[in-house]
């Protein structure tokens, strides 16, 4: 290569880009930088007209589309003319670029790639490879060359393909190096990326290997073996199918300890981590018996920050906090202004010192400060983290303070960090607070919670806004340090216009960053004619004024984009979706994709994870603020109504997957412009459904609010399988709640007593018996009101499991025999076959089991004629008991084995858990002790993969097989009682 190509670089990976002597040299508009783009990624090959137009333009050419390529051509030319050894040559049929593929970022970064993998095949085959480089050290410079997403901000759809290819080509690249990096012994260096990208890529084989070797190799066998756990039920949930060769392999190895894996100093996965001893003592006591261990090591915490500079003292008082302590729990609060960057600060810092927490990090977002005023209850947080140390929602306690006891129990002994963001004052934040040394908890929000510092010992980190040198550094961060220096008065007028506050920074650099045009002054003249007057932030400290920012920001804003941006304002949040924004806007998935790119392109709103978006609070408030403003009232109604219609339809069709025989109600049609995406199956209705848990509680509260009643009530009703499923009673006693009002008014005698069920339901599972009696009463009463018998047979069963509850079986059984003539009367099969399972079941507990069995033949013919595969599952089950009951034990044998294979068939795992137990107890009466083991290990797998609240049961049944033990589980799901 001679010296004057030296001086030409042109650079695709991240903005377009071409540098002549150090400089970027101006490549014009979008469009002719897209021209460039398409010559450069096949840089010394034809491309086609034909094919150069579609890649520019798509199937939305102009009409003198290939005359304005032509113009863009010559124009290319001139500009390209510094750069020497780069030609655009016209060919018959076509262009190509000629250019040495070494000046071009992207055909650079396959060369090293190539070249790297050519170097370990030869080492790994024992002959010579031609270059003396480390096959690590070129694929960190080919990882080097990335500087941001592929071609920046320029859009098409051939773009979008290309990128995303790119996209696995530096993932397999990063994955090469991280090889190396392991076979090197890197473990715990590697623990960090690794743990980012497995969260990122939750089903990838590789990433999940290489995460339980570097675990491995840093000593956390048990974490190693936890992971291939999680990953194995992860697959089978969700693409039906087991881990690939290698990564069983990868689990064989780990739990041999096979020395090719390196040394693991971690104790063996089957035993909890001891305590550990403080400086100078002993041996420390073994832990309790009855503490239960998490189903997993719980990372929640969120990616860390992607540019992030400065805080020297406030990372180092992080530093200081006394995590060996063992007299003391450490707590920080770190207390600043709205949008002085405490998130970033801490999640930084977290991700810094993760590997000094082993057992893991929990992580919630308070909403201390959020506009809407939805600040979460502590109860819920507490159910959360409770729910992430593996308490399955049937062993949930009742009350917040049992549930915080709980959690401070499981906390004890290990070392985590908690993390607490956007608390509002001291009480939302002391029930999460753990009662013994090892966990270090930090709390950030925008009052200073002395009340914290004073009575809970918390060090306080105050966090101001950035000095003028951390600012400027920050904007050298984002927009190169050169740029910075070539105009540093308008640097520093920027500064002094965003008030050295992070996130004003941050949104007025974005401006700059998608247009190379805009210069420093410009931007700097901009905000100077924003001109004062600005509202100062809440918490009656006016330390800063970002909105002259935030709608400058938002005049830049294409219009449709603008748009998008107020009616945003309407959502309930906490997260926005592609299909509930196109919904909101009225326009097509792929156009709220754009809206949604040009929104994070300008800081306007973050995707945090793929297809999801979030907004900070003041941004939030300042979209509800212009849509109060500037929508139309009937606009911002009718936007309104598609999100709720899309919220509706969508969690209905969800609704009818996980429990398709239950009897559907009539909704109205959507409206026009509503997105209802397609779910494909259970799995994937309940994992929609936990993404969207809090949008849709929220939803039903925005309905009831604003005049939406038939959306709230018909809502409601959409969540209650989810809520059963999941045991979600606090939550469903809010939503149900929320929705009554709306069936008041609506004068719905049906809707009112749908409501009143549900909720006498979630007050019995919370033993709130009295009040529970008194929902399912009016219940009765506006069923029958309306002449409604299927709906009067399933209070019933409701009121049957009040009275078993109550120890009342006798009472339980009449109402169990009501709701079957009830279900009869209405010629309601499903509901039958649901009832005679619980007489069985009741008889069984009042110890005739003769009856028992009649019932269920009679439920099993009537659910095989239905084709009611779980509800027959439920009776084969149901079946053995009795047998087993009565004595017939090898007939018990067969009915649990049938069970077992249609809970398997419809991956129905916590059935299959149970049965397992049955089959289990029942061999082991037989005298087959060994089988029974089997049974038993198999069920205790999948109840400590679910966190089943009677794991500890069967563990108890494997250490000691002295006599069987009665299961008491009732074989009945618990979306249909």
């Amino acid at each position: 290569m001679d010296t004057a190509q030296t001086d030409v670089e042109l650079r695709v990976l991240g903005e377009v880009t071409v540098r002549v002597g150090g400089r970027d040299i101006d490549l014009g508009h979008a469009r002719q930088r897209c021209v460039l783009t398409a010559l450069l990624v096949d840089a010394n090959r034809l491309v086609p007209t034909d094919r150069l137009l579609d890649r520019v333009w798509g199937h939305r050419q102009p009409q003198r589309a290939r005359n304005a390529l032509a113009g863009y051509l010559s124009r290319l030319r001139q500009v390209l003319a510094p750069a020497e050894p780069v030609r655009i040559v016209r060919r018959s049929g076509g262009y190509l670029l000629r250019v040495d593929p070494a000046l071009v970022d992207l055909h650079l970064f396959g060369q090293l790639v190539r070249r790297a993998r050519a170097g370990t095949s030869a080492a790994r085959t024992g002959g010579t490879s031609v270059t003396v480089e480390d096959p690590a050290a070129l694929l960190a410079r080919a990882l080097s060359l990335w500087r941001g997403t592929p071609f920046g901000t320029l859009e098409s759809a051939w773009l979008d393909t290309v990128r995303t290819a790119l996209a696995a080509d530096r993932l397999a690249a990063q994955l090469d190096l991280i090889d190396l990096r392991l076979a090197a012994g890197r473990h715990a260096d590697l623990l960090g990326e690794l743990t980012a990208l497995a969260a990122e890529h939750p089903l990838d084989e590789r990433i999940a290997g290489q995460l339980m070797r570097a675990l491995y190799g840093a000593g956390r066998q048990a974490e190693a073996l936890r992971h291939y756990q999680v990953v194995r039920t992860r697959l089978a949930d969700e693409l039906g199918t087991d881990p690939a060769a290698a990564l069983r392999q990868t689990y064989h190895r780990i739990l041999t300890a096979d020395p090719a894996l390196g040394t693991a100093t971690a104790p063996p996965a089957a035993l909890p981590p001891a305590p550990r001893a403080a400086p100078g003592q002993g041996a420390v006591r073994e832990p309790a018996a009855a503490k239960e261990p998490a189903a997993d090591v719980p990372c929640q915490l969120p990616a860390a920050p992607a540019c992030f500079t400065g805080r020297v003292a406030a990372l180092a008082e992080l530093d200081a906090l006394p995590i060996d302590d063992q007299d003391r729990t450490p707590l920080a609060v770190v207390a600043g202004t709205a949008g002085v960057g405490k998130s970033s600060l801490v999640l930084h810092w977290a991700h810094r010192a993760a590997a000094r927490f082993p057992d893991g990090q929990l992580y919630a977002n308070l909403h201390g400060f959020d506009p809407a005023g939805a600040a979460l209850d502590p109860a819920e947080v507490v159910r959360g983290f409770l729910a992430a140390l593996g308490v399955a929602p049937q062993r949930m306690p009742i009350g917040l303070a049992a549930q915080a006891a709980r959690y401070r129990s499981l906390v004890a002994g290990r070392r985590m960090l908690i993390v607490l963001d956007n608390a509002r004052d001291a009480e939302q934040v002391r029930p999460l607070l753990p009662g013994a040394p090892g966990c270090v908890t930090v709390v950030t929000s925008r009052g200073q919670l002395t009340g914290l510092v004073a009575v809970d010992g918390a060090r306080p980190v105050a966090l101001d806004l950035f000095t003028a040198a951390e600012a400027r550094r920050f904007l050298a961060t984002r927009l190169g340090q050169a740029r910075v220096r070539a105009e540093p008065s308008a640097a520093d007028e920027i500064v002094t216009r965003c008030a050295r506050l992070p996130l004003a920074l941050a949104v007025a650099s974005a401006r700059v960053m998608v247009n190379p045009a805009v210069t420093l002054t410009d931007l700097a003249g901009e905000l100077t004619e924003a001109g004062p007057g600005l509202d100062a932030f809440d918490g009656g400290d006016p330390a800063a004024d970002v909105r002259a920012v935030f709608s400058w920001s938002y005049r830049a804003l294409h219009p449709a984009a603008a748009g998008l941006f107020r009616l945003i304002g309407l959502h309930p949040g906490p997260e926005l979706t592609v299909p509930a924004v196109a919904s909101l806007a009225g326009v097509p998935v792929p156009a709220a994709r754009r809206l949604l790119a040009e929104l994070t392109r300008a800081s306007l709103v973050t995707e945090h994870s793929p297809g999801r978006y979030v907004l900070h609070d003041l941004l939030r408030a300042y979209a509800a603020e212009l849509a109060d403003a500037r929508e139309p009232a009937a606009r911002r109604r009718a936007a309104t109504g598609r999100l709720l219609d899309h919220l509706l339809h969508t969690a209905y069709a969800a609704d009818r997957l996980l429990y398709p025989h239950r009897d559907p109600i009539l909704l109205d049609c959507p409206a026009d412009g509503v997105v209802v995406p397609a779910l494909a199956d259970g799995a994937a209705a309940m994992r929609w459904l936990v993404a969207e848990h809090r949008v849709l509680v929220g939803a039903v509260d925005l309905a009831a609010r604003d005049g939406w009643d038939r959306h709230a009530w018909e809502l409601a009703w959409s969540l209650t399988s989810y809520v059963n499923l999941r045991a979600l009673w606090h939550d469903q006693l809010t939503v149900q709640g929320a929705a009554l009002p709306s069936a008041v008014r609506l004068g719905d005698p049906a809707a009112q007593a749908h409501l009143h069920r549900n909720l006498g339901r979630a007050l019995t599972q919370l033993n709130r018996t009295d009040e529970a009696a008194q929902h399912l009463a009016q219940a009765l009463a506006g069923f029958m009101a309306v002449g409604d018998r299927a709906n009067q047979a399933q209070t019933n069963v409701n009121f049957a499991r009040l009275r078993e509850r109550q120890g009342h079986d006798a009472q339980a059984l009449e109402y169990d025999l009501r709701s079957l003539e009830l279900y009869r009367q209405a010629g309601h099969l499903t509901g039958q076959a649901r009832a005679m399972n619980n007489i069985a079941w009741t008889w069984i507990r009042l110890g005739e089991p003769d009856q028992a069995r009649e019932l269920c033949r009679q439920a099993l013919a009537i659910n095989t004629e239905l084709g009611n595969r779980h509800g027959a599952a439920t009776n084969w089950r149901t079946a053995g008991c009795a047998e087993a009951a009565a004595g017939a034990h090898r007939p018990a044998v067969d009915c649990h084995e049938r069970a077992l294979r249609l809970f398997r068939a419809i991956g129905d795992r916590g059935g299959e858990a149970e049965t397992l137990v049955d089959l289990g107890d029942v061999r082991y009466a037989c005298g087959e002790v060994d089988p029974a083991r089997e049974s038993w290990t198999a069920a205790l797998v999948l109840m400590e993969q679910a966190g089943h609240p009677d794991a500890a049961a069967v563990r108890a049944r494997l250490a000691r097989p002295a006599a069987p033990t009665h299961y008491a589980g009732r074989p009945d799901s618990t979306a249909t009682r």
